[in-house]
């Protein structure tokens, strides 16, 4: 059977950096498509439940995972909770309006689940938490945390850490739990496209395949 169907860190900083890029607007009153193996769906409860390889999209909203649980609340508002594979990531991307002329922009970002709330347009990506932006098909913004929460709406990013008492003993000390983020510096007109940060991390694949 297979059924059709983001301690706090910035990041205002990132949302200026894309100048008058913003998150799609229209994708919030957008249907929600999911592709799946298999769909088990409570109507009293209102809930479904897509499994294998499945695959939502929401306007230029993509989500893929594992499973997708859906639900929709009393005020008709749908929200969705993807999760991946054992020992991979979910994935999210959308597209970001700019202006005209302009390079086109999208975020994409990766986790071990990630929840999607339709009512306050929000998108968390949980443990192993990813951010990415790219500017012209280039990568120029990379998060990376252990909660990332990304509001569609008002561009605004916010970042934990995993606190070290989390991490398993063998995690040798300085590593894991601590944000990290490499940010280029936002173009001023008329001048060059900021360099590529150094030593980027792998952007993923085409929107076919899942994070690893």
């Amino acid at each position: 059977m297979t059924p059709k169907l983001l301690t706090c860190l910035l990041l205002t900083a990132l949302a200026g950096a894309s100048g008058v890029a913003h998150a799609e607007r229209a994708d919030r009153d957008k249907p929600m498509n999911i592709e799946a193996d298999a769909l088990r769906h409570d109507e009293l409860k209102q809930t479904s439940v897509f499994t294998g390889n499945v695959v939502m999209t929401k306007g230029s909203i993509v989500l893929r995972g594992a499973q997708l649980d859906v639900r929709q609340d009393g005020e008709g508002y749908q929200h969705g909770v993807v999760k991946a594979e054992a020992g991979k990531r979910a994935f999210f991307r959308q597209k970001r309006d700019t202006a005209p002329g302009a390079p086109e922009e999208f975020v994409e970002g990766e986790g071990e689940v990630i929840e999607y709330n339709g009512k306050t347009d929000d998108v968390k990506l949980i443990r192993r938490g990813q951010l990415r932006r790219y500017t012209g098909g280039k990568l120029s913004d990379d998060i990376m945390g252990s909660v990332i929460t990304y509001n569609n709406l008002t561009d605004v990013f916010t970042v934990d850490g995993e606190k070290r008492s989390n991490l398993p003993s063998s995690a040798p000390a300085g590593s894991g739990g601590r944000v990290r983020a490499i940010l280029a510096p936002k173009a001023t007109p008329g001048s060059s496209p900021a360099p590529a940060p150094a030593q980027p991390l792998q952007p993923s694949g085409g929107l076919n395949s899942q994070g690893q």
